[in-house]
């Protein structure tokens, strides 16, 4: 309040919704009133702490088909008694108990919320909302990742998108930590994967703040840990994974966060999980089924090397090493699979890929050519890195279709123009790890 009276003279004095759902709907309009929701969006943290510094899942996880088409409805309702030709971004707030809600949120515009819906279905919201505003309807645009289907088309997604906000608060000094309303990020990052497990190990390996998934971390453990878990700061997750570590239950993570159960039990599985790797003593005892299990949950090589063996800084590189021969030996590598915004409904080629160890087949037919050239991203935003690093490597791109051979980016930050699946031949929306890099160049031959 102190903070609020600092910028005016009145404070607005209103019920408190801390704890309820944060749910995001992206709605599309066009002149003839024709309407379709591209995305909806599922704050991992409860209301209170800002958008920009929650985690975020893509599809909504938690969300029941009759509350997930309530909610539907209402953002339809929402851009038409508005009168908006072009996109629209619709917040809620939504009790999970009682199924009440509150519009906490509308912007008649593309804002970072757009760019991440972009970015996840693969559908172009600042081009077809720019179209729409120039008078098009939805049925006269093209889907530009299909080539074949219109745009009046609800993207379906066969995956799980996860946004992780990136922090940089260790570069000053006596700055408070704690997450609220206001926001204090600086950058983020994007994963897509098959699972939430999955996407969240991802995620949190792709921050760079030197994480190695949710689990085998070696982090200093924190004293007050249910203080800490009732007072979020940027360092959440991990104390998410301590609570787990310790014992404590979902039930009792979920009355000092208010974090969804679901998000909660998936987690709980992880830890589980690296527990069961840790009773092993060699990759030997490592069961093909087990070891996949660990895959499809995120599980990097160096998670399971380092919770079968725990070896020192000298040896870790080497049983990297040993474990992806033992793994490529039994056949178990990623599949590439594409993003084509239908979930396979109609047939599509597109160059905007990722990697999962869910599934058997690849959605890309290798050449073999030897004609790829690679440029590797320049991941998240933070201080001192920004958007000047994705311009060298946008320039990179493009210098190499001049010069007749195939560009392929490999990068995971959603507000980025390299990222753009249009600015290359082959678009990998995955980590900048040496695991994932060389998995991809594998791929690339």
């Amino acid at each position: 309040v102190e903070k609020a009276f600092s910028y005016s003279p009145q404070v607005l004095i209103e019920k408190s919704l801390k704890g309820w759902k944060e749910v995001e709907y992206e709605v599309v309009r066009d002149r003839y009133d024709n309407c379709i929701t591209v995305c909806n969006m599922e704050n991992f943290d409860p209301l209170g702490i800002h958008t920009g510094e929650s985690i975020v899942v893509a599809p909504s996880q938690t969300l029941t088909n009759s509350e997930y088409y309530k909610l539907r409805e209402l953002s339809i309702r929402i851009i038409r008694h508005i009168g908006i030709v072009g996109e629209c971004n619709v917040q809620y707030a939504f009790d999970p108990i009682s199924e009440d809600y509150r519009v906490i949120e509308v912007n008649a515009r593309l804002s970072r919320s757009s760019a991440l819906a972009s970015k996840a279905t693969g559908y172009p919201l600042a081009f077809v909302a720019a179209k729409l505003g120039l008078g098009y309807g939805l049925t006269e645009l093209k889907n530009s990742v299909t080539k074949t289907t219109s745009a009046f088309f609800e993207p379906a997604l066969d995956y799980i998108v996860c946004k992780i906000p990136r922090w940089d608060l260790g570069k000053f000094q006596g700055v408070s930590r704690q997450l609220g309303s206001s926001m204090k990020s600086v950058g983020e990052i994007m994963s897509i994967g098959r699972s939430f497990e999955e996407v969240i190990q991802k995620g949190l390996r792709m921050i760079g703040m030197g994480k190695h998934g949710f689990v085998g971390n070696h982090s200093a453990p924190i004293e007050n840990l249910k203080e800490a878990l009732s007072q979020p700061t940027d360092s959440r997750a991990f104390y998410l994974e301590q609570a787990l570590q310790e014992g404590l239950t979902v039930d009792e993570i979920h009355d000092l966060t208010k974090i969804d159960k679901w998000f909660l039990y998936k987690l709980e599985r992880i830890v589980k999980q690296y527990q069961a790797l840790e009773k092993l003593s060699s990759f030997e005892q490592l069961d093909n089924e087990t070891l996949l299990e660990a895959k499809k949950m995120g599980f990097s090589d160096f998670q399971i090397a380092r919770a079968i063996y725990n070896p020192s800084s000298d040896e870790i590189d080497q049983r990297i090493k040993e474990l992806r021969a033992f793994r490529k030996e039994r056949g178990i590598v990623p599949i590439v699979k594409q993003i084509d915004t239908l979930s396979a409904e109609y047939p599509a080629q597109t160059n905007y890929l990722y990697l999962t160890y869910h599934g058997t087949e690849t959605d890309v037919d290798y050449l073999g050519d030897k004609r790829s050239v690679v440029v590797l991203g320049s991941g998240a935003y933070r201080i001192g890195s920004s958007v000047e690093f994705d311009w060298c490597g946008v320039n990179a791109l493009n210098t190499i279709r001049e010069k007749g051979y195939r560009s392929v980016m490999i990068n995971y930050n959603p507000e980025t123009v390299s990222t753009d699946y249009d600015m290359c031949d082959r678009l990998y929306f995955d980590e900048l790890t040496f695991e994932r890099v060389q998995d991809i160049l594998d791929a690339e031959n």
